[in-house]
């Protein structure tokens, strides 16, 4: 890219606000401070086969999950990042088991940060693509300083979404709402570079669905049956990685479907819907796409619990409604 050409996020993020004559700045700063930590989290994330932060920190989760040492330190470092700047009301945080309020010593804003800090964590080890996914809402409490609903909102009430790949480069793509953007960080210069405007899910899309097969026992029988006609008679190819940012991140570039459903150990599904099913719902929808339980839109959910969980299909409109038909029964997929 010629170097007059060259746009940083930051420019981005200004020229985007010069087109609301009416906007504060607060909600583009927002934006700055969390690619300032994905920067950081990126940082360790590069070197963590060389540091001791690799590894299991010995607690769990709300989840019950083993907490690995890196996902503390993400978790901390985009508190920490935002808990102070007066442009957040209130968090919420995958690896939390309540809403996270602002300390008491520092202002409040309009704004409501929901985030899973370091999403495919137990591909640390094994030096696969992980990620970091966030979500904002405003405010919708009365009080000054945040409360439970302010976090329990339907994700069509996102005033932006987005996620963090961390890879073989680090990439930060996020919506407004008016179109996805996707930027790169040169490390040499330390600086989140345009690297992909205006992102749209191709058409035609891949014919290539992504689905973790070692659950087929598991599913139910209209999910079996459309899975066996993906690689059957649909002609299909299999492209899986096991980290969901990674697969969703392909999904969006290249077409195709991407699938959690519900099984028999998981009926309600296994996905956190406010940290990741929304908001990567948001990305992908504002890209042309569409992300559905199986049976209704993941952006009409009225969640009702921080970590309410839910299935997801998500990925090309079409390739998503094939499963729809198919697990309502339908006879023609």
């Amino acid at each position: 890219m010629p170097e007059s050409h060259v746009v940083t996020i930051s420019r981005f993020l200004v020229d985007q606000e010069r087109l609301h004559p009416e906007a504060t700045g607060a909600f583009t700063d927002l934006l700055s401070d969390i690619a300032l930590a994905a920067k950081m989290i990126g940082r360790e994330v590069n070197k963590a086969g060389l540091v001791e932060i690799l590894g299991r920190a010995g607690e769990e989760n709300v989840h019950g999950e083993e907490v690995q040492k890196l996902d503390l330190y993400a978790n901390e470092v985009i508190f920490k990042a935002l808990d102070h700047t007066g442009r957040l009301a209130c968090m919420a945080s995958e690896e939390s088991e309540g809403f996270i309020p602002i300390p008491e010593k520092f202002p409040t804003g309009d704004y409501v940060l929901l985030f899973d800090p370091l999403d495919g964590s137990s591909n640390i080890d094994v030096n696969v693509s992980i990620g970091t996914i966030f979500s904002i809402h405003r405010k919708v409490s009365e009080g000054p300083r945040g409360d439970l609903i302010d976090c329990l909102q339907a994700g069509c009430r996102q005033v932006a979404a987005g996620y963090v790949l961390y890879g073989s480069s680090t990439m930060l793509v996020y919506t407004t709402g008016t179109g996805v953007h996707g930027f790169t960080l040169d490390p040499s210069i330390g600086e989140f570079l345009l690297s992909h405007p205006d992102m749209t899910m191709p058409e035609p899309p891949a014919k290539v669905y992504s689905v973790n097969e070692s659950y087929y026992p598991r599913w139910s029988e209209p999910q079996r049956r459309f899975v066996d006609h993906l690689k059957g008679e649909a002609g299909f190819n299999s492209r899986y990685i096991g980290s969901l940012v990674a697969d969703v991140h392909r999904t969006l570039l290249t077409g195709g479907i991407f699938m959690y459903p519900a099984d028999s150990k998981s009926p309600n599904g296994k996905l956190r819907l406010l940290y990741e099913a929304s908001p990567l719902a948001m990305v992908v929808e504002q890209a042309g796409g569409r992300a559905s339980t199986g049976s209704r839109p993941i952006l009409d959910i009225e969640p009702t619990d921080l970590h309410e969980r839910t299935p997801l299909y998500i990925g090309s409109a079409g390739f998503v409604e094939q499963a729809e038909r198919a697990l309502a029964g339908g006879s023609k997929i």
